[in-house]
């Protein structure tokens, strides 16, 4: 399966907060549990099983993940890892063919459950489940002291059943975020692409900057890197899909700007052969391949110069 976060997209599911009751017509439904962060390949065959048997059982298929992550609750100083957001992955959810997304707020009361009140509080009171999908590595409950054998039995006991599916693999090795987020901070874009089924994209707020570019005739679209993972500082190739479905290549600074202060992150895509506007509108920047390390130049004029080898260069890859 390959899933595109695309921004034009129209997602066709509800958001429901799993700390509520899910609507009545949602109950007695196959869940897929898991972070799914990223939603790579991995998480797609989670989904995958759970929409599969929701169809041929006629039952409504509900995708539960966490938010924040488990890490950040349980250490705040975390460096910033996401892969996706909410909306990045409500739109993939519902493109896999979903009926909802629920959402389970992680906080002192959900990391207090043991995995038997998680289950008959949560999964049996609140959602009314007639199944569950999940990966083989699967934990849940206080102290992480519920896995998929766990599961299965509480399963069992409840009347629900469990399916778990085992990871896939790429090249003999298990996909991973953790093996995404390496990827990426090291620059292989290709590589974690083809783990996500999709490039990474960075989604946010065009944002009103010093508006440097606009004066050495590359105009950028600034966008804030927020919870998102840092992946490796430099120049990228980049795509960026608008909300209207357009979709531009580009070139992009991901870093603090060195030849500029003060240092800020930022990701500011320049876009070829496009004169818009658009502060205040939210695009998506997919990072298509690392083109070279940030570096600060002595001039301007040694910056413009660089810029202009960099789109170029940007271009080919690009095309």
């Amino acid at each position: 399966m390959d899933f595109c976060t695309g921004l034009s997209y129209t997602a066709a599911m509800e958001r429901l907060d799993g700390g509520s009751a899910v609507p009545e017509r949602l109950r007695g439904g196959i869940v897929a549990l898991g972070n799914f962060d990223g939603f790579h390949k991995g998480h797609q065959a989670v989904v995958g099983r759970a929409v599969s048997r929701g169809r041929s059982e006629g039952r409504p298929v509900l995708v539960a993940t966490f938010d924040p992550h488990p890490v950040r609750f349980f250490r705040p100083e975390t460096a910033p890892f996401r892969l996706t957001t909410l909306d990045q992955r409500e739109r993939m959810f519902a493109a896999a063919g979903a009926d909802a997304m629920l959402v389970f707020r992680f906080d002192g009361g959900l990391a207090s459950l043991s995995a038997k009140q998680f289950v008959s509080e949560r999964l049996l009171r609140l959602i009314g489940v007639a199944g569950v999908v999940t990966g083989e590595d699967f934990t849940f409950g206080r102290g992480r002291c519920g896995n998929v054998e766990v599961l299965k039995q509480l399963g069992l006991e409840h009347g629900f059943s469990v399916d778990s599916v085992a990871p896939v693999e790429a090249d003999g090795t298990p996909v991973s975020s953790s093996l995404i987020r390496e990827a990426l901070q090291t620059g292989h874009c290709e590589d974690a692409t083809r783990l996500l089924t999709r490039p990474f994209a960075i989604e946010g707020v065009v944002e009103h900057g010093d508006k440097r570019g606009r004066t050495i005739g590359y105009p950028t679209a600034n966008l804030s890197l927020g919870n998102y993972l840092r992946p490796r500082f430099g120049i990228y190739a980049v795509r960026g899909r608008l909300r209207d479905g357009h979709v531009l290549a580009g070139a992009a600074n991901l870093g603090i700007r060195p030849t500029f202060d003060p240092a800020k992150e930022l990701l500011e895509p320049y876009f070829f052969d496009f004169s818009g506007d658009l502060y205040e509108q939210t695009i998506e920047v997919e990072l298509i391949s690392f083109l070279r390390p940030e570096a600060k130049f002595d001039s301007i004029d040694a910056l413009k110069a660089q810029m202009d080898s960099d789109c170029a260069e940007a271009r080919m890859r690009l095309g």
